[in-house]
């Protein structure tokens, strides 16, 4: 197992070599002079960038918050960048063909045709060569830090609010129109602080929902170092109260911990649990990478005794316990954990692991409605995939 590790760390740090050298060579080795300050500041970013983006991967729960603060933000962003770069320039690539096979415009002297036999020069000049490097540069690396730059500012903005309205053919209508503010994923860590989740609490409580759902990922670290940046959950307010299922994150960063401090912030945890509201049941599991711990979904122990006859909504961190909720008649499954697959096109990976991607789907008689969560993790960055605090509004088929 540990020789595959070890194999499988080769195969990314050979990767990202690969990478770094193709884009040495493009953006730095084919556009400027050898000794020149670029090429000479070019060389050095390209050492400097790969390992300030490993250090970021690598210091996530083995150096101290403070420390890790300095890797993360150009580590991550960088690794953003990495991405758009590349795939900029490799349509930069067809392009570059494209100029370089254009014809050259001939001086007046040379407007005769050759001489038969005589050879005929049709390579582009050196000077073409260099203004074709420097055209595909340019254009690959603006569109690359627009695309980053927006994605960035939407993360840092803060969530914007999202309507959902879900049938439910078993919801009494005296519960016709009951809201629940939906926030997953807010990923409080070495970037996203007290500041991101103060955003968050005035968005929900602006809103006014009759309650609010916290489904998993609130942090990626330990209560004594963003306890701070939780604290504002506190402020949270809403008729019936809010309530907070762990994600795979909390059991990396200590779930026992941070369920009993967000029991003193005033949210109800419920781990493996139900509580009965006017209008329905609303249940809670823990995360599937308790299991590692002992500390699993239990949907026998949230769902097993419960009136079939009432609507029941599961709050449930991970897409994938969908058919779990199925087998126990759950009516509507609120879930986080994709991000929408966060950076485009990584929607398309994440389809390969999760049923539902984003938003709202129907499985036989349980509908999972899956929000692409309020933060980010790793790189700062969402493109494609803008996150949301979503508002789902129970509506009775009796109303």
């Amino acid at each position: 197992m540990i020789v595959l590790v070890l194999l499988g760390l080769l195969a990314v740090l050979a990767v990202l070599a690969l990478a770094h050298w193709y884009l040495w060579r493009r953006l730095v080795r084919d556009v400027s002079a050898p000794g020149g300050p670029w090429r000479r500041a070019g060389t050095v970013l390209a050492v400097v960038l790969p390992l300030l983006a490993v250090g970021a991967l690598a210091g996530g729960r083995k150096l101290p918050m403070s420390a890790e603060r300095w890797l993360a933000w150009p580590g991550y962003l960088w690794l953003a960048v990495l991405l758009y770069l590349l795939m900029a320039l490799a349509v930069g690539e067809a392009a570059r063909l494209l100029l370089l096979r254009l014809p050259r415009r001939r001086s007046p002297a040379s407007q005769e045709a050759p001489a038969a036999g005589a050879p005929t020069d049709t390579a582009p000049s050196p000077e073409r060569r260099l203004f074709v490097a420097r055209t595909v540069a340019i254009g690959a690396s603006g569109a690359a830090a627009a695309v980053v730059g927006n994605g960035a500012y939407g993360v840092l903005r803060g969530p914007r609010l999202k309507q959902v309205t879900v049938p439910l053919a078993k919801l009494p209508a005296g519960a016709h129109g009951y809201r629940i503010a939906v926030v997953s994923d807010i990923h409080l860590g070495p970037i996203l602080g007290r500041g991101h989740t103060q955003r968050i609490v005035d968005t929900i409580n602006g809103a006014r929902p009759d309650l609010i759902a916290i489904v998993g990922d609130l942090v990626d670290g330990t209560v004594p170092e963003l306890g701070r940046a939780a604290e504002p959950l506190a402020q949270l307010r809403a008729r019936d109260g809010a309530y907070f299922v762990t994600g795979n994150h909390e059991y990396f960063s200590g779930a026992a911990p941070w369920v009993d401090f967000v029991r003193e912030l005033g949210v109800h945890p419920l781990q493996n649990a139900r509580v009965e509201l006017p209008g329905f049941d609303l249940a809670g599991v823990n995360d599937l990478a308790g299991r590692s711990e002992g500390d699993g979904p239990d949907f026998a122990k949230a769902l097993g005794d419960r009136d079939r006859a009432r609507t029941s909504v599961l709050l449930s961190h991970q897409p994938v316990t969908i058919h779990d909720a199925v087998r126990h008649g759950v009516d509507l499954q609120l879930s986080g954990h994709t991000h929408g697959g966060q950076l485009w096109p990584g929607n398309y990976l994440v389809e390969l692991a999760n049923p539902t991607v984003a938003g709202l789907e129907r499985y036989g008689d349980t509908q999972l409605y899956v929000t692409r969560g309020a933060g980010a993790w790793g790189p700062p960055v969402r493109v494609g995939a803008p996150s949301d605090i979503t508002i789902v509004t129970l509506a009775s088929l009796r109303a």
